[in-house]
């Protein structure tokens, strides 16, 4: 319901609002307003941490363990700057971030004042995107937006940094109900043709291989279901990055083990030597490839990925898939069950002895 109060009573109310419980913070003079409100609530519960990277970091942990953003809220300047190690931990990670920072008032910015710096410069290249409230009238909505972009698409950290002569300026608070991103719109069902060239191309193969990734585990319980629904209809490998283990199974006879510079012998000669890679939400780190030149050089790649800006970045793919891996894997079941290609199962027999060899 519309209603006019302080910008740092709109802080809270909003995050009451998406669901929060837990605040991981440290305070300091840029956002005492804030904290005069949290203390007269007991919805939102804070957790005192002693450095501003720690609620960052403690606040990762939340958002892997729940599922839900995690939300930070610290002071400006050296609040804000200690808080950007975790900032790109969680962008690199993709994981789902609210990070509320003080800045001294909007009168003041530009100006050196005391623990100023610039929040939105400093932190443009470390998160997913960021905002500079100027109008306590733009707070509510701001907010309510910075929850969307951080749980949609590919999952990373936003920055809201507020002045405080905003925290204390009274504006119209309007719940998240009467919000909608106007530009950010991320795309989460594949081509239905690609998904259909893709079935062709694994139908095809001798040397098949998944290569899944923090994708899958970011798409929920339902994708690693599907991951292991075609795995099985396919009867292929699979391996994992790091941030997607527990999507597949360690008990299945399929499983590879992690692949990578700290990964297995088997899963490493078996994305070298395969010729089909399907990529599963992963996005072709360094810590998997090596040397891109020699990395699976024979192989055909179906790359499927939520953020098109991982699609060819590092590693061209033969058919790209753009979509959230849980929808795409879905249509993937689907059509491989319409079809019932016959594999080659000589081919895979004798793939799989060299594998286990």
């Amino acid at each position: 319901m519309a209603r006019v109060i302080t910008g740092a009573e709109i802080v809270l109310a909003a995050l009451a609002d998406q669901g929060v419980e837990y605040i991981f913070g440290y305070p300091g003079g840029a956002v005492l307003p804030i904290y005069d409100e949290l203390f007269k609530q007991s919805t939102l519960k804070h957790i005192l941490v002693r450095h501003e990277q720690g609620a960052t970091h403690a606040a990762e942990g939340y958002a892997r363990s729940t599922g839900k953003p995690g939300v930070v809220l610290v002071t400006s300047g050296p609040g804000a700057t200690n808080a950007v190690t975790g900032l790109t931990d969680a962008l690199m990670d993709s994981i789902p971030l609210v990070c509320i920072t003080g800045q001294v008032s909007t009168a003041l910015i530009g100006s050196d004042a005391f623990q100023e710096c610039d929040t939105v410069g400093i932190t443009r290249p470390c998160t997913k995107h960021n905002y500079l409230v100027k109008d306590v009238n733009d707070l509510a909505r701001i907010l309510h937006e910075a929850f969307y972009v951080a749980q949609n698409g590919r999952p990373g950290p936003v920055v809201v940094d507020i002045p405080k002569d905003v925290q204390f300026a009274k504006g119209l608070y309007v719940g998240p109900s009467k919000v909608a991103h106007k530009t950010y719109r991320p795309q989460v069902r594949g081509s239905a043709q690609a998904i259909r060239d893709a079935v062709d191309l694994m139908a095809g193969a001798k040397r098949p291989v998944f290569y899944t990734g923090g994708g899958v585990i970011n798409a929920g319980p339902y994708a690693s279901k599907l991951l292991r629904e075609i795995a099985d209809l396919t009867g292929f490998p699979v391996t994992s990055t790091l941030m997607g283990l527990g999507a597949f199974p360690a008990s299945s006879k399929q499983w590879l083990g992690m692949l990578g510079m700290h990964g297995t012998y088997e899963a490493n000669l078996a994305m070298h030597d395969c010729d089909v890679m399907i990529c599963v939400g992963a996005r072709f780190d360094d810590r998997i490839t090596g040397k891109l030149s020699a990395f699976s050089p024979g192989s055909k790649k179906i790359h499927i990925d939520i953020d098109p800006s991982s699609i060819h970045k590092n590693v061209k793919a033969d058919i790209p898939i753009i979509g959230d891996c849980g929808y795409v894997l879905e249509e993937m079941v689907r059509v491989w069950r319409a079809r019932a290609p016959q594999v080659d199962k000589r081919a895979l027999k004798a793939w799989w002895s060299q594998i286990n060899g």
